[in-house]
């Protein structure tokens, strides 16, 4: 990895990077949202949360480890579980003598969803990046965003 020095200006190949990287994010993600949409899918914060949910152990996470797992600041989170379970794609299920502890739990119609749209966002996410770019494209991209974790 090249270290650099840091300056209080980036320069205009680092700025014009900034503006791809940002402007690809939004068509990538508007494109799979409207691929979701035209399916009669949910939105993908609604798979977000149940993908953490499915591969989390017995199927449940806390609210504030869905939020660290995912983009979501907590006021959305809250809201959108809220919507999750009034759908009856999750459970909230208290976990101590007191009350306030929480788990959110992914029911099995909640899987069932998560795989359904996960069809329609592997198709996207292949039509839209992996189609244009090749095998060793794709590893140097995940190896140079990698730097930013």
């Amino acid at each position: 990895m090249n270290k650099k020095t840091i300056s209080s200006t980036p320069s205009e190949t680092v700025i014009d990077a900034w503006i791809g990287l940002m402007r690809a994010q939004q068509r990538l993600l508007g494109q799979i949202e409207a691929d979701l949409k035209s399916a009669g899918l949910p939105p993908l914060g609604w798979y977000d949360v149940l993908w953490e949910l499915v591969r989390s152990p017995h199927g449940r996470l806390r609210p504030f480890e869905i939020e660290e797992r995912t983009l979501l600041a907590q006021y959305n989170l809250s809201r959108l579980i809220d919507r999750l379970e009034k759908a009856g794609l999750v459970q909230r299920q208290t976990f101590d003598q007191d009350g306030r502890g929480k788990w959110v739990v992914v029911t099995e119609e909640g899987r069932a969803l998560q795989k359904r749209i996960w069809k329609v966002y592997a198709k996207g996410i292949e039509e839209n990046l992996g189609a244009k770019l090749s095998e060793a494209d794709a590893t140097t991209l995940t190896s140079l965003l990698a730097r930013f974790r």
